[in-house]
């Protein structure tokens, strides 16, 4: 590569990093003059690169949108932590309905490694395993996920059209307050401006967004993250289930994170009594203790049961179940196989 070529490709990789370079500090960086920086300059926008002139005290040369994207730069470090990345995301689930777009991402920037790096990176990608399966999820469309996210940023209402679980179909119009990813699948949430109530929807069942006119303020209150996951645990489900528990929030969202029970703190009077949550009043319980951590109420709502009764015996707290009688037998039949099987010589 003669020097001229590989000063104009250090100018593409200056302008690249962001923000608007002086004509002094690019002068300087390349160890040229202004006018040859000028001349680079020019050369770079006969290769189609957007390169915009900035005038002023403060001005000098930056990087402009687009109809495509520029050749990259990348440093060593660069290159691999976007191969990694793009590893990452396609086994977590966080891609586009375009499946081969990360393929063809990752294919080209493995080709243009230099020989030993493309060796090393190649050793990590072989050595890497991960704990868990891939994810197998249905991915948005790169399209609607674009429009729903411009729509966040500039505040603006959007029509959707959306197929639910049971498979029916409709069109809905929402004033989306953010995407959020959570376990391998997109969601879009925001207030229904129609019957003015948060909704989240799963971004894979969007199959048109459509931006409309106007715009609207933003809902004060949790974060779209926060929205997204208070809509798991509250969500429609087979049995609803009313616990009461003694210990920490933090406790009790190591077994039951925000996707799964509401944690709210109980008023002193729906406190349990000293011994009410024993089966047998005059064994002493660590609950009759009068200084310790708060009784709190947690709601959970569930399809099945059989997994709770494991879940309160791993929290080790004192709990009482309010509701379903049904969980309450299965957390007897639990202790009582425990108790069986403790008492195996």
């Amino acid at each position: 590569m003669s020097r001229p070529t590989g000063r104009v490709l250090t100018l593409l990789e200056l302008l690249q990093s962001g923000g608007t370079r002086t004509m002094a500090e690019l002068a300087e960086r390349l160890g040229v003059d202004g006018r040859t920086v000028r001349r680079y300059v020019d050369h770079l926008i006969d290769l189609d690169v957007p390169v915009e002139a900035v005038r002023g005290r403060y001005g000098g040369y930056r990087l402009g949108p687009g109809h495509r994207l520029p050749p990259l730069m990348l440093g060593e470090d660069e290159a691999v932590a976007v191969l990694l990345g793009l590893v990452a995301g396609r086994r977590a689930g966080l891609t586009t309905a375009t499946a081969t777009a990360g393929e063809t991402a990752a294919a080209k920037i493995r080709r243009v490694l230099p020989r030993h790096l493309a060796a090393r990176v190649d050793a990590v990608l072989e050595s890497l395993a991960f704990t868990e399966p891939a994810g197998e999820f249905t991915a948005p469309d790169a399209g609607i996920l674009l429009t729903l996210a411009d729509a966040v940023r500039h505040r603006r209402p959007v029509a959707i059209r959306y197929t639910d679980r049971e498979g029916r179909r409709g069109d809905r119009t929402l004033h989306p307050q953010g995407v959020v990813a959570h376990a391998g699948r997109w969601y879009v949430t925001g207030r229904d401006p129609g019957i003015g109530e948060d909704r989240t929807f799963r971004l894979d069942r969007v199959t048109d967004a459509r931006l409309l006119p106007g715009s609207f303020e933003v809902i004060e209150g949790p974060d779209p993250a926060q929205r997204v996951l208070s809509g798991f645990a509250t969500a429609a489900y087979r049995h609803e289930v009313t616990l009461r528990i003694r210990g920490t929030a933090e406790q009790i969202r190591g077994r039951l994170p925000a996707s799964v029970a509401s944690v709210t703190a109980l008023a002193r009077t729906e406190a349990p009594r000293p011994g009410q949550e024993s089966t047998d009043a005059s064994e002493p319980d660590e609950s009759d203790e009068p200084d310790g951590p708060p009784w709190l109420r947690v709601e959970v709502r569930a399809e099945r049961l059989d997994w709770l009764p494991p879940v309160l015996a791993a929290l080790d707290l004192p709990f009482v179940v309010e509701r379903p009688d049904e969980l309450r037998e299965l957390v007897v039949a639990l202790a009582d196989r425990f108790a069986r099987r403790a008492r195996r010589a």
